[in-house]
């Protein structure tokens, strides 16, 4: 019984121990199979990626220049509104008296001119009827230069009389400006983006100018990229560029690169600090740790108003690209030195053995790179280090 037991317990083990040698052969260290890749044709391109911001090319901020409380709001956030078109009411009690109380000056200035006039009138009178007795000595000295005196009087009041019309009027020409300020009227055709006016708000224009909304122009919309200094000598104005959004269900708007920003921006935290400009510390990137980024322009159109402000863009500046050209794997080849653009592929030949090539490249991008010359498609190259055959 014992035996026949240990017979079914060796015809078990046999195979698995067969099995286990076959494994550890087909895995051994100095016996795995290479790696093999072919040449064969991909569209390549070589590009910066960046995230940046959507912003309106072109947008406006409207401002209040009259204190007041807000009477009537004629648009709302989202609203489309034509050029010249009404948006909001102040209040113009205040500036409506303004303007009659200076209308009301200058009619009381009118009247005093016209007095004044007349005044001067019988001081031209009096000085000539002066002049005629002086003349046949039939009156003094002192009376004819009381007359003249008197003449020159009434001309100088004339002239103070008439500079102060023209003040008054001044001052109720800006009086009637800052009335037409209580109605604010759109400056541009566009979309309201933004809206910090509310009814019933007093507004105080005296110390600064408040905002009360913002109007822009969904068409072109600019994207600000930001990309590192590592990347920023490769991308050039002009270059063509296209990006995504994350919901646009996987659509490309194209656009070509409209200007690169000198200077990255300063960091928010130093100019809380205080001092200077927002360009003052360009040079806080060097060894402080972050990175520094500058600003790309892309301008897009946006017709359909698909793009929104403030969407988030993935962008790609395309530096170079190939269509349907021949390509390998960068795994695939081992640089040359001493010579750019050139490395070195092991490719197998028709009996499998190993042979070293020179190839020319173009394009590459994160995986593949252009074959110029050195392969044909199809041919099959070993992948990874080159052996040390000492």
């Amino acid at each position: 019984m014992r035996s026949s037991r240990t017979k079914a317990w060796a015809l078990t083990l046999l195979p698995l121990a067969a099995l286990s040698l076959a494994g550890w052969q087909a895995f051994a260290p100095g016996e795995a199979q290479p790696t093999t890749v072919a040449a064969a044709r991909a569209d390549l391109e070589s590009s910066v990626t960046a995230l940046g911001t959507l912003q309106p090319r072109r947008y406006v901020d409207v401002g209040a220049q009259a204190s007041g409380q807000v009477l009537r709001l004629h648009a709302e956030v989202g609203d489309e509104v034509k050029e010249g078109q009404l948006l909001l009411e102040i209040d113009p009690s205040t500036q409506r008296a303004k303007v009659d109380a200076g209308h009301a000056q200058i009619d009381s200035l009118k009247a005093q001119l016209e007095e004044q006039h007349a005044q001067h009138d019988l001081a031209r009178q009096q000085h000539q009827r002066q002049t005629l007795l002086a003349n046949s000595g039939a009156t003094r000295d002192e009376d004819l230069q009381a007359a003249q005196a008197q003449l020159r009087a009434t001309q100088a009041k004339l002239k103070m009389l008439k500079a102060q019309i023209r003040q008054a009027e001044a001052t109720l020409r800006s009086d009637e400006a800052e009335l037409g300020y209580t109605r604010i009227y759109a400056p541009i055709s566009g979309t309201v983006v933004a809206l910090d006016a509310r009814v019933g708000q007093t507004l105080n224009a005296l110390e600064q100018t408040p905002l009360v909304m913002r109007i822009a122009r969904l068409s072109p919309m600019t994207v600000w990229a930001q990309v590192s200094e590592a990347d920023i000598g490769r991308v050039k104005p002009g270059m063509t560029a296209y990006f995504t959004t994350l919901g646009g269900e996987g659509r490309r708007w194209q656009g070509k690169v409209r200007q690169i920003l000198p200077v990255p921006p300063r960091p928010l935290e130093q100019m809380n600090q205080g001092g200077g400009s927002p360009v003052s510390g360009t040079g806080q990137g060097a060894g402080s740790g972050r990175v520094v980024l500058y600003s790309v322009l892309l301008d897009v159109d946006n017709d359909d108003h698909t793009l929104l402000p403030e969407m988030t863009a993935q962008v790609f500046f395309v530096a170079a690209s190939a269509k349907d050209t021949l390509s390998v794997p960068l795994a695939a080849l081992q640089p040359i030195d001493g010579k750019p653009g050139t490395y070195q592929a092991r490719v197998l030949d028709e009996d499998g053995n190993a042979q070293a090539r020179e190839v020319r490249t173009g394009v590459r991008d994160r995986l593949r790179i252009q074959v110029l010359s050195g392969l044909e498609e199809g041919e099959r190259l070993l992948v990874g280090p080159v052996a040390d055959e000492s």
